[in-house]
C-alpha cells in the first residue's frame, strides 16, 4: 500500500471519529418528551428562530402596555392621591360586587367575599395569565433560559423585574409558573413574585404616606430579608437541555407564524387550567379565615401570642396589590395596637396561601412551607419590636 493511501485512510478514520462525537452531542430528542421533562408547548426548532422570539416578546410588551396604561397604574396613583381618604369596601378585597353584612349565614358571607376577592382581582388575572403564556412561548424559542450563576445577580434582577410589574402576588404566580416551566431561574422567578407586591414604587410611597414610620420601615425590611434569605430558603433548579434539529428545510413565513400562535394558545390553556383550580381555592379560603375569625380579635392587647397567629394570618390570606397598606391604614385609624399593624403591614401581601401552594406543584412541597415560615418569622419579628419599643 502506498505511503498516500495510508495517510488517506488514517485521516479517514480521524474524520469519522471527530464526526462520530460532535453528533453525539446535538442528537434531537423526540418532541414530545422533550415537552414533557419542559411542561412547555415547545414547537420543534431547526434553530433558534429570531422572529419567533420578537413576536413572542412584542406581545408580551404589547399586553404589559395595555395592563399598565389602562389599569394597574391609574388603580394604583388613585388610591394614592385618596390619602387619607383610602378605604376598603370588602373583608379581602377593595371593590365590593355583592353586599356581606354579619346577618347573612356563614356559608352566604364566605360565598359572597370570595366573589367580592374573584371580582377585584379580575384584571390582575387578565393581564397575569395571557402574559405568562407569552412568557412561556418566548422561552421555549431562546435556546437558554436567562440565569445568573450567582445566587445574588438572580435574586437581584428577579427583585428589579418584579418592582414595576404592579401585580399582587396572587396575580403574580401565573407568570411565575409560566417562568418556572420555561426553566428560568428559580431564585429569580421567586424574587420576582415577591418583590411586585412589596416593592412597587406606587404602594411604597402609599405606606410611607399613611403609616407611621417605623411601621412604614417594617414593612420595606421584612420582604427585602425576604429576598435575602432566599438562597437559603430555595434551592436553584437545573434547566432542561434544549436540543436543536439540523436537519429540518426551511419552513414558510405562514408557517412559522401559525406554529407559534398555536404554541402560544396552547400554552394559554394549560396556564389557565394550572392557575383557575387554586385561585378558586385561594378565594373560598380567604374568604372563610376571615369571616370566622372574630371582628373584636385585634381590639385586645397586644400579646406575643397574638402576633404569631395575626402574622401567619397576615402570610396566608390572599389579597389584592396595595391592600396590605390600605387594610394597615385602616386599622391603624381604628386604634388596633400597632404591634398586629405592624405584623399584618410586614406579611399580608407577600405570599399568600395561593402562591405558595400553586408554586408548590412545581417546586415540592418544600419551598412553600419554608416560605410561608420565614414570611411569618419576619412578621412576628417586627411585631414584636413595635411590642417592645411602647
Amino acid at each position: 500500500m502506498s505511503e498516500s493511501s495510508t495517510e488517506g485512510s488514517i485521516g479517514r478514520r480521524i474524520l469519522r471519529t471527530v464526526l462520530s462525537d460532535s453528533m453525539s452531542t446535538i442528537t434531537p430528542v423526540p418532541l414530545a418528551a422533550e415537552a414533557a421533562e419542559s411542561g412547555l408547548d415547545r414547537p420543534h426548532m431547526r434553530a433558534p428562530r429570531r422572529l419567533e422570539i420578537a413576536v413572542a416578546l412584542l406581545l408580551a410588551l404589547l399586553i404589559a402596555g395595555i395592563f399598565w396604561s389602562e389599569q394597574r397604574y391609574p388603580s394604583l396613583l388613585k388610591k394614592l392621591h385618596a390619602g387619607q381618604g383610602l378605604h376598603v369596601a370588602g373583608a379581602i378585597s377593595f371593590d365590593a360586587l355583592m353586599k356581606v353584612t354579619p346577618q347573612m349565614p356563614l356559608p352566604e358571607r364566605v360565598g359572597r367575599t370570595a366573589v367580592n376577592w374573584l371580582w377585584t382581582n379580575r384584571f390582575g388575572m387578565y393581564f397575569a395569565i395571557p402574559f405568562g403564556a407569552a412568557a412561556m412561548t418566548l422561552l421555549a424559542f431562546r435556546k437558554q433560559p436567562p440565569r445568573f450563576g450567582s445566587a445574588a445577580a438572580n435574586i437581584a434582577c428577579g427583585a428589579l423585574m418584579g418592582a414595576p410589574a404592579g401585580v399582587c402576588t396572587n396575580c403574580a404566580t401565573p407568570i411565575a409558573q409560566g417562568l418556572l416551566a420555561g426553566g428560568v431561574s428559580t431564585r429569580m422567578t421567586l424574587a420576582a413574585m415577591i418583590s411586585s407586591p412589596s416593592f412597587n414604587p406606587v404602594v411604597i410611597a402609599m405606606a410611607v404616606a399613611l403609616l407611621p414610620w417605623h411601621i412604614a420601615a417594617a414593612r420595606i425590611l421584612a420582604p427585602a430579608a425576604l429576598l435575602l434569605l432566599l438562597p437559603v430558603l430555595v434551592k436553584e433548579r437545573e434547566p432542561a437541555v434544549k436540543t436543536i434539529s439540523l436537519s429540518a428545510a426551511p419552513e414558510p413565513l405562514a408557517s412559522r407564524l401559525g406554529a407559534l400562535a398555536l404554541s402560544y394558545g396552547r400554552n394559554l390553556v394549560r396556564l389557565t387550567l394550572l392557575t383557575l383550580p387554586w385561585m378558586l381555592l385561594a378565594a373560598v379560603l380567604g374568604a372563610l379565615a376571615v369571616q370566622t375569625i372574630p371582628s373584636y380579635a385585634t381590639a385586645i392587647p397586644a400579646t406575643a401570642l397574638g402576633i404569631v397567629l395575626v402574622a401567619v394570618l397576615g402570610t396566608l390570606l390572599p389579597v389584592p396589590m396595595a391592600f396590605d397598606v390600605a387594610l394597615a391604614w385602616v386599622l391603624y385609624r381604628a386604634g388596633v395596637p400597632l404591634p398586629y399593624v405592624a405584623a399584618l403591614a410586614c406579611t399580608l401581601g407577600v405570599v399568600s396561601v395561593y402562591s405558595l401552594f400553586a408554586v408548590g406543584q412545581q417546586l415540592g412541597r418544600a419551598v412553600p412551607l419554608r416560605l410561608a415560615g420565614a414570611a411569618a418569622a419576619l412578621g412576628c419579628l417586627a411585631g414584636f419590636a413595635i411590642l417592645l419599643a411602647h
